[in-house]
């Protein structure tokens, strides 16, 4: 079975950076273009590029988004780009500047009507649900927002049960607990999902250390595999993981 390799890109006020367990007083910066490194991916085979807008997530209304609406007109490659999404012009803007896909997080959480109606009204295949997840002592995922800072009434399995009946496509899901940790990816939670929900594009993230992690990922049925910090540490290449994969 394959996988697609989706290379992340972290921006927070212009610069590439990688935060653990998404916590802002834990970012590294790295001293790289975006846009050279969108080049770079997209020359390995990287035919699609995730792209977090970091400063849109911290500041709201209030953030300079123009970095990122520079990076989705120049990228080479298909983009989807999350953070920070707060309503539907916030949607219709990265769309107009060229994004793929859009990447709702909290929104998808906390007002699952108003999510499905933006997938009615922009089309399934233009949205993504971003779900990060905890796992409780049980090992019931359940979803946070707001930097992981506040819980849901609804755990993962309740809000996919909704969401597949509303036609939802292309689902990204994160184990918090490995983001950014380079610990291993929660291959038990995706084999769950896909098996629970066949329908669906799972886009698996958190914990990519290694190609070894990417083989377990595509035996979970997983449709594509986001990985940021292994490739920014060097740990392998876009194109070492396509050969590798092969």
């Amino acid at each position: 079975m394959t996988i697609e390799i989706i290379p992340a890109i972290d921006l927070l006020d212009g610069s590439c950076v990688r935060l653990l367990h998404g916590d802002f007083d834990k970012c590294k910066v790295y001293d790289l273009d975006a846009l050279r490194l969108a080049n770079q991916y997209a020359s390995d085979g990287a035919e699609w590029l995730h792209v977090v807008d970091l400063a849109a997530s911290r500041d709201g209304e209030d953030a300079d988004i123009r970095p990122l609406l520079r990076l989705l007109e120049k990228a080479p490659q298909s983009v989807q780009t999350g953070g920070g999404v707060r309503n539907d012009k916030d949607i219709g803007i990265r769309l107009d500047q060229g994004a793929s896909r859009v990447v709702i997080g909290s929104i998808s959480v906390n007002q699952p009507g108003c999510f499905a109606a933006w997938l009615k009204d922009f089309g399934a295949d233009k949205l993504v649900a971003a779900l990060d997840v905890r796992l409780d002592e049980d090992g019931i995922p359940w979803p946070r927002t707001h930097g992981w800072t506040q819980g849901s009434t609804r755990n993962l399995w309740q809000l996919l049960d909704y969401y597949s009946e509303m036609g939802l496509v292309h689902l990204l899901c994160t184990d918090i607990g490995r983001d950014g940790a380079m610990t291993g990816p929660n291959v038990d939670l995706y084999r769950e999902i896909t098996q629970r929900y066949p329908g669906l594009k799972l886009q698996a993230s958190g914990g990519v250390s290694g190609l070894n992690d990417l083989r377990e990922l595509a035996a979970t049925g997983a449709d594509s595999a986001i990985t940021g910090k292994a490739l920014l540490e060097g740990c392998f290449s876009v194109a070492e993981a396509r050969q590798f994969l092969r």
